[in-house]
C-alpha cells in the first residue's frame, strides 16, 4: 500500500516579487588605502549593482572620507547591503539617505555637443532653459556644464542627442541631509 504524503522542503517558498527600489547610501569611512576597494568588493562579490559612486575626503584631521553609493534592489537586498557595509571594519556609519529624511542630491555633468546652424542655436536655447553653462566653445562644438538632480541631467542629455551629442562625463550623485545635524 502506497500513500502519498506532501513533500517538505528545507527551502522557503519562492519570494513574492518585490519592487526594485533605488537608494542613495552615504558611508563614512576611514580615509586610508584599500577602503574603497573593500567597499566595492562587497558589492561585486555579491552581485549588487552600483549605479553611481562618489568618494571624497570630508575631514582631514580625523582622516574620514564619505562614499556616496546609488544602488538598487528589493527592500530586502537594500537592507542586506546596509548591514554588510556596516560590518566592514573601516566603516564608521552607513546612512540610507533615501529613508533617513529630507536630503539633497546633486550631480555634475559636462556635455559635448557638435552642431551647426539651427542645431547649434537649439542646443544653446535648451542649455539656457536647463541653466547649463557653456564652458568651452568652438565654431563646431560646445561643452556645457550642468548641475542638478539626476533626472534633470538625464533629460538634458536626451534632448541633446538629436542635436549632435558627442560625449558625456558625469560625476555621480552627491547627497547631504537637510538641517543642522551631520550624518
Amino acid at each position: 500500500m502506497s500513500t502519498t504524503s506532501p513533500t517538505t522542503s528545507h527551502y522557503p517558498a519562492a519570494p513574492i516579487s518585490q519592487q526594485v527600489e533605488t537608494h542613495t547610501l552615504s558611508v563614512l569611512v576611514d580615509n586610508e588605502p584599500g577602503v574603497l576597494a573593500r567597499v566595492i568588493g562587497l558589492f561585486s562579490g555579491r552581485g549588487y549593482n552600483i549605479e553611481s559612486l562618489t568618494v571624497a575626503e570630508v575631514d582631514r584631521a580625523k582622516h574620514l572620507s564619505r562614499i556616496t553609493v546609488v544602488t538598487s534592489g528589493t527592500p530586502a537586498v537594500i537592507e542586506q547591503i546596509k548591514n554588510q557595509l556596516d560590518r566592514l571594519v573601516p566603516v564608521h556609519r552607513v546612512v540610507d539617505m533615501t529613508v533617513a529624511g529630507p536630503h539633497l542630491e546633486r550631480e555634475l555633468a559636462m556635455v559635448k555637443v557638435r552642431g551647426k546652424g539651427d542645431h547649434r542655436m537649439e542646443a544653446l536655447r535648451l542649455a539656457d532653459a536647463f541653466r547649463a553653462r557653456v564652458i568651452d566653445a568652438s565654431t563646431e562644438s560646445f561643452v556645457f556644464e550642468i548641475t542638478g538632480a539626476t533626472d534633470k541631467i538625464n533629460a538634458f542629455v536626451n534632448l541633446m542627442r538629436p542635436l549632435g551629442l558627442v560625449e558625456v562625463s558625469r560625476t555621480g550623485v552627491v547627497a547631504i541631509a537637510r538641517g543642522g545635524e551631520p550624518i
